[in-house]
């Protein structure tokens, strides 16, 4: 069981497969896997807080999953049976169990959360907080080292249920988000009147955005969907860069008219948005617009990105905002530690953010969280209506998206990473040898090309964990695309374990 435990670390959070109903995909976190993580979760916590277990307060909550309720269980199980103590927050979010650690009112040592994100229903996982904010991956290592090391019989000598002292913490998250638009706009009780906002929750976790935060401040909310929880996810998936949820939220903007349109993913932590005339919003779109929120406040600060976003993005944050772009590496774990670390030494970055709709923000504990971000949209849709204009004013000067593409070529074989370094250090001495301009890059080899022949970017990077060299491309013209998707397949030509087929057609 040990090898078995270890695999489910995927960076810094625990994902597996927790029912069956997927051909080829069998159950890896198992009730007794979740009460194991939960046993080393307390002791390890222990040890990084110096507490005493039996003065441990530990929080515990889920998404819409089915596995949900049968997994918190478990886990919470794990957790008391050290003697530590267990809050059930029930059905949460991912950024509301750190905000347990912060608010007066819980100041748990630590929190736990049951979800896979965006992944399909059968798959579940844990994502671990204490008060320095989300585990580390090698934080989780050790957890899981911990995990593999307990007893055997552990799980089979503990009680399977417990009552555990529950407490609703969605509704106090829900207020301090309330309270953030209250202070910001200063328009009394009702200051969304006037307003119609509608809510894609995609039947995730985040149905509270539309009962407890937009309906109370007089914010019209008529045309908001899937709003009820359903871990089989009956209607879309619950991910802001799925293209069916996308087309979702979108149609029902325009169906009921509104201002603007809020998609989330299924524990909270990533949202995307659409304007009044089904202009979606996000990607490099809700990165430009985030910052351009935050920009009269920060002037001449650093917004952090991961490596996919577009020329036309840092075009706007540099020419038109003022602000520095630094365009990093992929991993929200990796923004966001670069962005605290960019802070402690002096340099303001007050947004660190990726495509996926990840989006940390230094007046928000640095915390990745989805609805915050609405927040800040919302309070910004009201703004300017006041003034008479459009929420979409804030990015009109942002360049439209033309044409990009992105393939993904497997790598066969073993030792992947060492073949996929050696692709890209051949790759790299190919574009030198052509004269192609090479802006740097913090993961892989970058691209970028403004001449009258041919515009836009290439980047050739390894994927995080797989087996796979993503490579996007974005051309700044019609016609861009296939121009660019030739020079990068005349650049990895000849690589005899990179399988390309997906872009022949293209090339």
């Amino acid at each position: 069981m040990s090898s078995d435990i270890l695999k489910l670390q995927n960076g810094s959070d625990i994902r597996g497969v927790a029912l069956e109903g997927i051909e080829g995909e069998h159950i890896n976190l198992t009730e007794e896997i979740a009460f194991r993580i939960g046993a080393s979760f307390v002791k390890w916590l222990s040890n990084k807080t110096n507490k005493n277990i039996k003065d441990l307060r530990i929080g515990i909550g889920r998404d819409s999953r089915v596995s949900g309720p049968a997994l918190l269980n478990a886990l919470a199980c794990g957790v008391s049976s050290m003697g530590a103590k267990v809050i059930n927050c029930n059905m949460a979010t991912t950024p509301a169990m750190f905000m347990s650690i912060v608010f007066d009112s819980t100041k748990f040592d630590g929190s736990a959360m049951i979800t896979a994100s965006h992944l399909p229903f059968n798959r579940n996982g844990i994502k671990f907080f204490n008060a320095d904010g989300g585990l580390e991956h090698e934080d989780i290592t050790d957890v899981l080292k911990i995990a593999s090391s307990l007893e055997t019989d552990s799980f089979n000598k503990a009680p399977k249920e417990n009552h555990f002292e529950e407490y609703d913490l969605i509704s106090v998250y829900a207020d301090y988000l309330k309270g953030k638009i209250k202070d910001s706009l200063n328009a009394g009780e009702k200051p969304l009147s006037g307003l119609h906002i509608v809510v894609d929750s995609g039947n995730g976790a985040s149905g509270f955005f539309v009962d407890k935060i937009l309906s109370p401040l007089g914010a019209d909310t008529t045309g908001s969907q899937f709003l009820e929880p359903d871990g089989m996810f009956p209607n879309h998936i619950p991910n802001p860069e799925n293209k069916q949820a996308m087309e979702a939220i979108k149609n029902a903007v325009l169906a009921n008219k509104a201002d603007l349109g809020l998609i989330f993913d299924t524990d909270v932590d990533r949202m995307s948005a659409v304007l009044s005339d089904g202009s979606e919003v996000n990607r490099d779109s809700i990165i430009a617009m985030i910052a351009a929120i935050l920009a009269p406040d920060y002037p001449a600060s650093t917004i952090i990105t991961d490596s996919v976003t577009s020329d036309r993005l840092t075009y706007f944050l540099q020419d038109v905002l003022g602000l520095k772009h630094l365009c990093y590496m992929r991993g929200y774990k990796n923004v966001i530690n670069k962005q605290k670390e960019l802070n402690a030494s002096g340099v303001v970055a007050p947004l660190a953010m990726e495509t996926s709709g990840h989006g940390a923000l230094k007046d928000n504990y640095f915390l990745d969280d989805g609805a915050f971000l609405a927040v800040k949209l919302v309070i910004a849709l009201a703004k300017a209506a006041k003034e008479g204009k459009k929420l979409d004013s804030l990015i009109e000067k942002l360049p439209p998206l033309v044409e990009e593409a992105e393939y993904r070529f497997k790598i066969s074989g073993e030792d992947f990473k060492e073949y996929g370094n050696s692709v890209l250090a051949e790759f790299k001495k190919r574009a030198e040898k052509a004269g192609y301009k090479m802006p740097h890059s913090y993961e892989g080899v970058r691209l970028s090309f403004t001449g009258e022949d041919v515009q836009g970017w290439i980047l050739l990077r390894m994927s995080l964990h797989d087996p796979v060299m993503p490579l996007n491309i974005e051309g700044g013209r019609k016609g861009d695309l296939v121009k660019l998707a030739k020079i990068a397949y005349e650049l990895t030509n000849g690589f005899d374990r990179l399988d390309r087929s997906s872009m022949e057609n293209r090339a």
